[in-house]
């Protein structure tokens, strides 16, 4: 049997939330298909599937939020793969406005969280600093990098997956992926609820924040490698060139230094145009897809 939606929820320990919200999943989509994966949860997660008649999979230890996300993906039959989390802060009836701006044409559709949902003042600070960011990495505005809430074509979701880290980063990688290979995204404005009982988030602010630095940077570096190595390049070249005319003027001649700078921006723009030839790679098998869906 195919279908046309998969609801995938990755959950670790979340029974309590799973016994609210899978009736209520059940009730307002029938004909989906609904795939918890169990991420070595030591509760009763599972019991709690089987008795509303789920489909679970389990890993033997916990992996990681984006490998339950690629565990889910890989399994899934539905055309259009709705994520979300098991913890109760994300309304199902917003699954459904996913949904439909998905049959405007979208091949992925995030739920944007709005600025007042967000826990703190330093993660509103915190988002809105990894948006801009990122839009800037990619060229495209980017409302919520990080909402864990979206739908997605499988067809497409699918070819990312190798991508996609294994802890709570595959939004952010996902997003820009889509991005920069031209497919379009669209949002949803939500409202993030609390979560179902005492847990909390598992995102550390500062360390994890630094985290999602890097991978900015990584996924900038691999998708859009201008972007990043010719501002490098330009910064090594204007230091090398204030350099070298404090030392002319001052000794009147060039230094060593200044010498490695300058080898330094060329080099630093050399790799960027390599990198920018091997990031073509990546697209190849999406511009194949999108020749033979034209046709």
């Amino acid at each position: 049997m195919t279908f046309e939606t998969s609801i995938i929820m990755p959950a670790k320990n979340e029974a309590e939330s799973l016994v609210k919200l899978l009736p209520v999943l059940r009730e307002k989509f029938p004909d989906a298909e609904i795939i918890v994966v169990d991420d070595g949860s030591t509760d009763n997660t599972v019991e709690v599937c089987a008795q509303h008649q789920v489909k679970v999979i389990s890993h033997v230890y916990s992996m990681g939020n984006g490998a339950a996300i690629k565990t889910g993906a890989r399994n899934a039959e539905g055309r259009v793969l709705m994520f979300m989390d098991a913890d109760g802060q994300h309304d199902p009836q917003d699954i459904q406005r996913l949904l439909d701006k998905i049959n405007d044409g979208y091949d992925m559709v995030v739920g944007a969280r709005q600025i007042d949902t967000h826990a703190s003042l330093a993660r509103r600070l915190g988002n809105t600093l990894y948006n801009r960011l990122a839009s800037w990495m990619t060229g495209f505005p980017i409302e919520d990098l990080t909402s864990g809430f979206r739908a997605a074509r499988a067809r497409h979701f699918r070819k990312f997956l190798y991508l996609l880290p294994n802890k709570f980063s595959y939004p952010t990688t996902s997003t820009m992926a889509f991005f920069r290979s031209g497919l379009p995204v669209g949002y949803v404005p939500i409202k993030a609820l609390n979560r179902t009982g005492e847990r909390k988030s598992h995102i550390r602010l500062f360390h994890d924040g630094f985290r999602f630095l890097i991978i900015i940077l990584k996924i900038g570096a691999l998708f859009s490698p201008m972007r990043f190595f010719l501002p490098v390049s330009a910064a090594l070249f204007l230091v090398a060139f204030s350099y070298y005319g404090y030392t002319y003027y001052t000794a009147g001649r060039l230094t060593n230094m200044s010498t490695i700078l300058f080898l330094s921006s060329l080099f630093t723009f050399l790799i960027g145009i390599v990198s920018e030839q091997i990031s073509a790679l990546h697209y190849k098998d999406i511009e194949e897809s999108k020749r033979r869906t034209a046709r």
